[in-house]
């Protein structure tokens, strides 16, 4: 009974509270069976943090925006709590450490343009571990797209922006189905929990994740073919949107002072700062060309699955700033993200050309200026722009690696690609299949006329 029990609430015999406050009369009850002693502090007076994310529901999609998910991506939230039995422990799973063996997964199955992941991790693994050793132990995960959400101030933003969490027996998982959200476990350690406590029915109702199946299937299934389920949002607050009335009418009873006239409230959660998507792995591009004009791409972290690969073509795409410096030499298209008048790259097209002089394996340099547009430079030719709508936006190195498809993957000579790229000017430009999206993307000079 974590924080109901007599060592919680009681100090040699007395309630250590003047008022202890609850969110649902189920947690009154529950009080009153644990720790009489403490029943008559319980005040109801609901859950001010829930009341916030309610509150910012309307936001969702700044939220998304914030975290760098496009339009048709799938934004994931790993979440651990902090005992040895969480998604970041053991897992429960024989001694296995979950989350750490499924990282190195989502590369290898999960398309970069289809799925976004962010990690939640309780505020005691930061502290308990140190934080330069959990970076430490996500920083792979990172380079492959990962973003690690501040525990204490971005996690409420991220349950609102996300499509699925997979997560344990802790109380951000809890609000999470709260929302509706599709929730998947990775730990369940029911022999920890109240068996009457609603988090307890959540870990027996909720599905199961299989860390030794496919996990793409698992998370498309549990999104696909979810049900909310009715619990979580019952129980987590009993006077959804009284929290602010309630407790400042608690605070200033307890003083004996009036309250303001002014209607109590709370602080609206905080737009974040903006997560550019920033993938520094090697991308292992595939390319196929159904017919003239349109390139579908999917592009891994990691080698694509065999299977996927029939009747396409694979390149390899690489960040400037990747840490696997070797691939640079092997690497079809090379690019980078950065302000256009950023003066220590010179330009987008003195970067473009100082790429193509260093790398002489490179076909295509891109130079992403914007969420919707990047610079790109073939051998031999003159700077162009690559632009797609920004509300449907693709990821611009995605369309720079259609670019390269369609060009013929490096193979056609000079004369051959001017040929080309003029012809995708004169057309409008070329679309770009990524997942179930068809985005078109203008093909442009660099400057006008």
């Amino acid at each position: 009974m974590f924080g109901q029990a007599p060592q919680w609430v009681l100090a040699n015999g007395v309630p250590i509270a003047d008022a202890l406050v609850l969110s649902h009369p189920e947690q009154c009850d529950r009080l009153r069976a644990a720790c009489p002693e403490a029943a008559p502090t319980a005040v109801l007076a609901g859950d001010p943090c829930f009341d916030r994310v309610l509150a910012a529901r309307p936001y969702r999609e700044r939220f998304r925006r914030a975290l760098g998910v496009r339009a048709g991506q799938r934004l994931i939230v790993l979440n651990s709590t902090w005992n040895p039995e969480s998604f970041f422990g053991d897992g429960g799973a024989g001694g296995d450490d979950v989350l750490p063996a499924l990282l190195p997964r989502l590369a290898r199955e999960f398309p970069v343009d289809e799925y976004r992941f962010a990690a939640v991790l309780h505020p005691n693994i930061w502290h308990g571990h140190g934080p330069g050793q959990v970076r430490a132990w996500l920083d792979r995960a990172r380079r492959c797209g990962l973003v690690p959400i501040d525990p204490l101030e971005g996690w409420r933003q991220a349950l609102l922006a996300a499509d699925a969490v997979v997560g344990d027996h802790g109380s951000v998982t809890f609000y999470a189905a709260a929302l509706g959200t599709p929730v998947l476990l990775a730990a369940a350690p029911l022999h920890e929990l109240d068996p009457g406590a609603p988090v307890s029915d959540l870990m027996r109702e909720a599905p199961r994740l299989d860390p030794r199946g496919p996990l793409r299937e698992q998370i498309d299934r549990l999104v696909e073919d979810h049900r909310p389920l009715p619990g979580p949002a019952a129980y987590t607050t009993s006077v959804p949107g009284e929290a602010a009335v309630r407790l400042r009418t608690l605070f200033y009873s307890m003083m004996g002072a009036a309250e303001p006239e002014w209607p109590a409230s709370l602080d609206p959660l905080p737009l974040p700062g903006h997560e550019p998507v920033s993938v520094t792995a090697p991308l292992h591009v595939l390319t196929r060309v159904p017919w003239p004009g349109e390139v579908v791409v999917t592009r891994w972290a990691g080698p694509p699955p065999a299977a996927e690969c029939a009747g396409g073509e694979v390149h390899i795409a690489v960040h400037e700033d990747t840490r696997d410096v070797d691939q640079l030499e092997l690497a079809d298209v090379i690019f980078r993200d950065g302000l256009p008048d950023d003066p220590r790259f010179g330009s987008p097209a003195v970067w473009t050309q100082e790429v193509l002089q260093r790398r002489p394996g490179c076909a295509l340099a891109a130079f992403t200026v914007g969420p919707a547009e990047c610079v790109v430079r073939t051998r031999g030719g003159e700077p162009l722009r690559l632009l797609s709508s920004p509300e449907t936006a693709v990821d611009p190195a995605a369309a720079a690696s259609a670019l390269h498809a369609l060009l013929g993957a490096g193979e056609a000579g000079g004369d051959v690609t001017a040929t080309r790229l003029a012809k995708l000017v004169a057309d409008g430009g070329f679309a770009v299949r990524v997942g179930a999206r068809r985005v078109r993307v203008r093909v442009a000079g660099l400057h006008p006329g």
